[in-house]
């Protein structure tokens, strides 16, 4: 293969109580991008639309990517890459995990399809380093091995696909401000108590039940936040507003997508998702902050290739 054109999600982390271990990935929103072998070695980037990122190869999330792949690799060839970013960075979808996601797949397609998505996740949790500070790998993975995914390990990592069941419907709001993912960990606390612990351990194992089971009354009760919702949304206009607004219209649960500023919110189907939409775009109207939303299923592929040879 000399030449690949692919799409690469946009990613929901945290999912409420999944702090850095649980992501999916989102239908019809993401990146397009190009790779092509060249005779020089080493990594170019050609061509960025969609938003304004450096041409370094060494600091942007999806040079850095190639150029780590080829050196494993030892490739005789070099990649030529082109990226078109379809939503905002800073939105809190894994901008830069969908870079750095495409990115490793994208140069593992022209290297031979030789690394494993285990193995793209770990390069592309190097772009999400150079892109933020921190080698997170809940958006990557989501965008490498679609659907939900669970970061079940860090040392040694390990990725366990999900279920998602077929009526799960998402509905998103992004303010159009801006949240760096350093700036967002930084509210973190460093400590929390244990009964607090216990409460969000309790969540995540029935949010993954509820997934392996249809229990959507149990999915609703886990998506629950009790250790980084309430230090974050200070960081996002009218959180509140907008979740009570999502809930009191039938959302299973609501929360802050990945560092936000975006909101989601998980439904039971369409009826329910446009109901949903229609209440937070309601609670939004008045606020004087311009917003963006739109309604997604789950997307169960992850990365898909449009074309190549």
């Amino acid at each position: 293969m000399d030449y690949i054109k692919l799409f690469a999600p946009a990613t929901v982390a945290n999912v409420s109580c999944g702090f850095d271990s649980l992501g999916f990935a989102i239908d019809g929103i993401g990146d397009e991008m190009t790779f092509t072998k060249t005779p020089n070695k080493g990594a170019v980037i050609s061509n960025i639309t969609g938003a304004d990122l450096t041409y370094d190869v060494d600091q942007n999330a999806a040079g850095a990517v190639v150029k780590k792949m080829l050196e494993d690799a030892n490739a005789d060839f070099g990649i030529e890459l082109t990226m078109h970013k379809g939503f905002y960075p800073g939105s809190g979808l894994g901008s830069s995990a969908a870079s750095a996601a495409g990115a490793a797949f994208g140069a593992n397609q022209l290297l031979g399809d030789i690394y494993s998505k285990l193995e793209l996740t770990k390069f592309a949790m190097y772009g999400e380093e150079v892109a933020c500070g921190s080698a997170i790998a809940d958006n990557v993975s989501a965008a490498i091995y679609g659907g939900f995914v669970l970061v079940r390990s860090y040392e040694p990592l390990e990725i366990v696909k999900l279920p998602a069941p077929s009526e799960l419907r998402i509905v998103a709001i992004h303010p159009q401000i801006e949240i760096k993912t350093k700036d967002a960990r930084e509210v973190l606390p460093k400590e929390i108590l244990l009964k607090d612990a216990i409460t969000q351990w309790a969540n995540v194992g029935g949010l993954i039940s509820g997934l392996y089971t249809d229990n959507y009354n149990l999915i609703s009760n886990s998506l629950v936040d009790i250790v980084v919702e309430p230090h974050r949304k200070k960081l996002i206009p009218f959180f509140d507003d907008v979740k009570n607004a999502a809930i009191n219209a039938g959302a299973l649960g609501a929360g802050i997508s990945g560092s936000g500023p975006t909101i989601f919110a998980i439904c039971k189907g369409d009826d329910a998702a446009k109901e949903v939409f229609d209440a937070i775009e309601l609670s939004y109207r008045d606020k004087f902050v311009d917003f963006e939303m739109f309604t997604s299923k789950i997307d169960e592929e992850g990365i898909k290739i449009l074309h190549s040879f």
